[in-house]
């Protein structure tokens, strides 16, 4: 009886944590859809409009790696539970905005707190689960919310927008918030706090660098790569990023710990990340504009327009633990990027006279299939072989690279559609803008083959019950 109730209280502390992760993630995309009438409602600028998505984005990606140690050194559920009540009430006030400022302010706000919720969530997922197969249960649920929670927040954004109001995609997280933090004390179990010194130059560094570097690419394509403010942003954020890997290496307790970036599988894994979500939110970007600009869908018919996808992630996570215990991470993996790239070159040859059904729904299948066989593995060699004190730390550092990936995405791809766009016309530069998303595909296949290899390499030189468990995991 107490086993079917520890299983009972594990699966309800598992839902809570991913329902707010999927809340956090939902608010990537929730709002692209609405742009139009949020600029309508509040007078937004042309130039000024892009930042309701990336205020938001730039305080979520420059803020992961010291939330993640925030909650390292004050335990998890604690910086879960203050992230959200930050994020809850930001939701708040940005449902009654009245003028561009205070809309940006308040996504700016929903940042910090989901940067301070976000990086818990995979440790506390990991803590809550009860076995072997119960973490990469919960790793493929995570995968899938993060995968398709993305593409969801395209559909519920522009339901809500057209059938009430822009500002329902804010209001919806407040009963959502408020749920899980009225059950998380009693489901979700306390890490213990990891204490030490905090580093306070490493803190500086890694958000100041992390923040200069989105903050560049976000802008690179309307001011131009070769931009003082670009170059000069780039280069600010290098220098603080090496000002960073300096000093993790000369004090006690890191806020990166420098361990985690000496197993190349990790290394290698959060590349492929970064190249994945890159691509990902790239071909978002693309196919919003096209149906809307060559179909003539209205927003609500935007976001079903990803539903396949979305509903593929859901389907295809009950299976994919099962095939990463087979067949280990990597070749997953890379038949996931070859999907990717076929997807992505299959939406390049979308016309002026393609339909919907012919030219966007076969690709939004298999990007949900290759998705799910990506994320999962992706996420098992991250967080593999991390001790409990550093799962923090890990999680933020994924999940960091999933924020700069997006931001290099969308920069070279916007830069690359925009380079063949024709005035008035929606179709000419699509080629250009998917294919540079089939080469992030491709980076990422390349990535996974030579994760592949290395692990191949390594078992036929240690006998397999001694070769290291990362490894094997790889392979």
């Amino acid at each position: 009886m107490s086993g079917w109730i520890d299983a009972r209280r594990a699966g309800i502390a598992i839902a809570l944590v991913l329902s707010a992760q999927l809340m956090l993630v939902l608010d990537t995309t929730v709002v692209n859809v609405a742009l139009p009438r949020i600029a309508t409602d509040l007078g937004f600028g042309p130039a000024s409009l892009s930042w309701v998505l990336n205020a938001y984005a730039l305080a979520f990606g420059g803020l992961l790696v010291l939330g993640g140690r925030i909650g390292d050194a004050i335990g998890r559920r604690r910086a879960f539970t203050v992230g959200l009540w930050i994020f809850v009430a930001a939701s708040a006030l940005a449902a009654i905005a009245q003028t561009p400022a205070d809309l940006i302010t308040f996504r700016a706000l929903q940042g910090v707190g989901a940067a301070l919720a976000a990086p818990s969530t995979l440790a506390l997922l990991t803590t809550s689960a009860r076995d072997e197969s119960g973490r990469l249960r919960a790793l493929a649920l995570f995968g899938a919310v993060s995968s398709g929670g993305l593409s969801l927040g395209l559909i519920l954004g522009g339901a809500l927008t057209d059938l009430g109001s822009w500002r329902w995609t804010m209001v919806i997280n407040v009963p959502i918030g408020l749920a899980v933090l009225a059950l998380v004390r009693r489901f979700v179990t306390e890490t213990e706090p990891q204490r030490g010194r905090f580093d306070v130059v490493g803190a500086i560094t890694a958000t100041g660098g992390a923040i200069a570097v989105v903050w560049s690419l976000i802008g690179a394509p309307e001011h131009g790569w070769t931009s003082a403010r670009t170059i000069g942003g780039l280069v600010v954020g290098a220098l603080l990023l090496a000002g960073l890997v300096l000093t993790e290496r000369r004090v006690a307790h890191p806020l990166v710990e420098p361990t985690l970036l000496r197993d190349r599988n990790r290394v290698g894994a959060l590349v492929a990340m970064a190249l994945v979500v890159g691509g990902q939110l790239s071909m978002f970007y693309l196919v919003v504009q096209l149906v809307q600009g060559s179909l003539g869908f209205g927003p609500m018919a935007s976001g079903l327009a990803f539903l396949p996808l979305s509903l593929t992630v859901l389907v295809m996570s009950r299976f994919s633990p099962r095939v990463v215990a087979r067949f280990g991470a990597a070749r997953p993996l890379m038949v996931g990027a070859a999907g990717l790239v076929t997807s992505y070159l299959w939406l390049a040859e979308v016309g002026t006279t393609s339909s919907y059904a012919v030219g966007i729904f076969g690709p939004m299948l298999l990007i949900g299939l290759s998705m799910s066989l990506c994320f999962m593995p992706i996420t098992s060699l991250v967080l593999g072989g991390v001790a409990p004190e550093h799962a923090g730390s890990a999680s933020g550092l994924l999940q960091t690279t999933q924020q700069l990936g997006s931001a290099v995405g969308i920069a070279v791809i916007a830069s690359v559609y925009a380079a063949g766009a024709v005035p008035g016309q929606v179709v000419p530069g699509m080629r250009g803008g998917f294919t540079a998303a089939a080469v992030f595909a491709a980076l990422t296949l390349l990535t996974a083959t030579a994760l592949h290899v290395r692990a191949v390499r390594s078992a036929r030189t240690v006998e397999a019950p001694d070769a290291p468990a990362e490894v094997l995991e790889a392979a």
